[in-house]
């Protein structure tokens, strides 16, 4: 009876999930009570305020002409890895088994706007040398912490951290942590850029669970919006981009304060400036 016993615990273990581990498997409407002018209507030009950027990244903001993403080059982009979440993002998850052993190798994203679609690898393999090719999405591995899953992003192509030229580079990478608390689903991201910014950039992003969400495809052709000479990209050179200020006097911001940097982040901040007045 004992040996009977004991395996029948060891049938149970082998069926049970790990303690802790809450799937986040689904379909997932975004819920946008968080930043929305920021991520729905887009942020401003020169609104740079909470961005813990360094001068390079502040250059390129400042050169950034929004008529860039008219070239046909540019028109069907996916958002990259660590910005897609924060757009459009009706969200599905699904997980791939080994078919024998059923254990579990990835689990796979898809979001509604421009169809990107991503692999987190479950199964401990390590990520590639820093030579091999950069995608979109990267290259993601996780692990579960309790009932958190955490996931690792490397190679990802050069983005954005904000959608008005402020950059991130192909040398960043992206820590996540996914969140579920019953029929809600919490996305931490940090990115860690030493390029562009000065500290690690943390933001979080929400979703409701939808069983009847459905989402369409996302078929992109790229066109030719405006005519313009061969060779011909939009931008501003240093020190010519009238929009700047704009932000700042719009609503009230120090001009300083609207140029980012990592200090812009801290409540401590706030004494700086009005000593400084």
């Amino acid at each position: 009876m004992k040996t009977v016993f004991g395996s029948l615990l060891l049938v149970a273990a082998a069926i049970s999930p790990a303690l802790a581990q809450i799937d986040p498997s689904g379909e997932w409407a975004p819920r946008f009570h968080e930043d929305q002018p920021e991520r729905i209507p887009g942020p401003d030009i020169g609104d740079y305020l909470g961005l813990p950027i360094n001068d390079a990244a502040r250059l390129r903001g400042d050169s950034w002409d929004a008529s860039l993403l008219t070239l046909p080059e540019h028109q069907c982009k996916p958002h990259p890895a660590d910005y897609g979440p924060r757009g459009p993002a009706n969200l599905r998850i699904w997980k791939e088994y080994d078919k024998d052993t059923q254990t579990l190798i990835a689990y796979h994203t898809h979001i509604s706007w421009q169809a990107p679609e991503r692999t987190i690898y479950m199964d401990g393999r390590p990520h590639p040398p820093d030579y091999a090719p950069h995608t979109w999405q990267g290259f993601s591995t996780g692990k579960w912490d309790g009932d958190m899953l955490t996931v690792y992003t490397t190679h990802l192509k050069i983005g954005w951290i904000r959608r008005n030229g402020i950059p991130r580079s192909d040398k960043a990478t992206l820590t996540e942590h996914w969140i579920r608390h019953d029929n809600y689903l919490t996305l931490v991201s940090i990115i860690n850029d030493p390029a562009y910014l000065t500290e690690p950039f943390i933001r979080t992003t929400n979703w409701v669970e939808d069983p009847r969400q459905v989402i369409a495809p996302y078929p992109c052709e790229a066109v030719t919006e405006v005519i313009r000479a061969p060779g011909i990209v939009p931008h501003h050179l240093p020190g010519t981009n009238s929009f700047l200020n704009e932000f700042a006097k719009k609503y009230g911001v120090p001009e300083q304060a609207a140029r980012g940097g990592a200090e812009t982040m801290y409540p401590e901040y706030r004494q700086k400036i009005a000593a400084a007045k």
